[in-house]
């Protein structure tokens, strides 16, 4: 497996494998939450709760996903929690999420990547696509989502209830694992990844010091 940056966080208070990760453990997902029901070409259409929102082949409802790039270029990967309903202990983007009932995209995609990493910074937004994946006979996704990347150095703050793990990640070598183990990466971060591969490069360029 390509060399990779990790933290895996330790909820018995063992030593951790770098000491500059930080976790909180707030609750920042709730299956009550209002989600923004839509139709195909992103029109509000209604509201739902998120629990409903996803049983059976799932309700088309407004989401977003965020990559996050250090200055090497390399991505910061999660891997979701174990009490995840949907692909827990599946690897994924940096952060995704969903807005809720009377809160715009910009403001959801900041108040998320605080709530699940205590990171703040500038997000440019990629592109928006549809999607449809089910994880099994009782739960799917069915999302119109759009789709950001920024930069970042920062040390995360890791919420231990929505993350169970974290690493950087160069993209060719992102590239080989995709290739090798697809069946460990969730399956919207595997389509929006080679969409950014092939339409959005610049995100990950590196960039140098100074």
């Amino acid at each position: 497996m390509p060399a990779i940056r990790r933290w895996r966080s330790r909820l018995d208070n063992q030593e951790r494998e770098h000491q500059e990760w930080r976790d909180s453990r707030e609750v920042v997902s709730f299956d009550d939450e209002p989600l923004v029901l839509v139709d195909h070409e992103d029109r509000e259409v209604g509201f739902l709760d998120k629990a409903s929102a996803h049983v059976g082949k799932g309700t088309l409802h407004r989401a977003f996903s965020i990559f996050v790039f250090n200055a090497k270029g390399e991505l910061l990967m999660q891997q979701r929690a174990p009490g995840k309903r949907l692909w827990p202990g599946f690897w994924s983007n940096t952060c995704c999420s969903h807005p809720r009932r009377g809160e715009t995209i910009d403001n959801a995609i900041h108040r998320r990547l605080s709530e699940e990493l205590g990171l703040q910074c500038g997000l440019d937004y990629l592109f928006k696509f549809e999607y449809q994946a089910q994880f099994d006979a009782d739960g799917a996704e069915h999302e119109l989502c759009w789709v950001y990347a920024g930069r970042s150095d920062d040390a995360p703050t890791v919420n231990v209830n929505e993350i169970s793990g974290l690493r950087y990640i160069a993209p060719d070598a992102l590239d080989a694992e995709m290739a090798a183990n697809p069946g460990t990466f969730t399956p919207w971060f595997k389509m929006e990844w080679e969409r950014i591969r092939r339409d959005h490069a610049h995100v990950f360029a590196p960039r140098s010091a100074g």
